[in-house]
């Protein structure tokens, strides 16, 4: 969710893409974050119709047959060594892998409902531009896993 990244954003997330092999074929696909009236950012108050239409365009960029990894606090965690299983296990199947990152206030529930996972990446509240970051590098090291590379240690 969202563009206009920070540029420490957009260069951490560049250099992780950069390392990884032509193969994992990574697409960067954002969606605009929903718009949210002031009124809705009082103490409390959740911007629901925002959440809403944010769950609409990111289900419109999915197709039947992709793998949807909803990322969320409430999801499953796993280690580096489970990331990496389940990277190899992704690309053995053939199917497109969509990992997706909800907004400031999350996913919409039509996403959760479509997810094939869901993971936790931490119990921890995390900025969206962050967890795109962390991911990225995630993913990388759970390549450099399966590989035998020496990133990991």
């Amino acid at each position: 969710m969202g563009g206009k990244m920070p540029g420490w954003v957009q260069t951490g997330y560049q250099e992780y893409a950069r390392r990884l092999p032509k193969e994992l074929n990574l697409e960067l696909v954002e969606v605009p974050l929903g718009y949210r009236p002031k009124t809705q950012r009082r103490k409390g108050e959740a911007p629901d119709r925002a959440v809403e239409l944010e769950g609409k365009a990111i289900l419109k960029a999915l197709t039947r047959d992709d793998h949807v990894v909803a990322l969320a606090v409430e999801g499953s965690v796993w280690s580096t060594e489970q990331l990496a299983k389940n990277l190899r296990s992704w690309q053995v199947s053939g199917n497109n892998i969509c990992l997706l990152i909800g907004g400031p206030d999350g996913l919409d529930k039509t996403c959760m409902a479509r997810a094939n996972q869901s993971w936790s990446l931490s119990a921890l509240t995390l900025p969206h531009p962050l967890v795109r970051v962390l991911l990225i590098e995630q993913l990388y090291r759970a390549w450099s896993i399966n590989a035998g590379h020496p990133y990991h240690r």
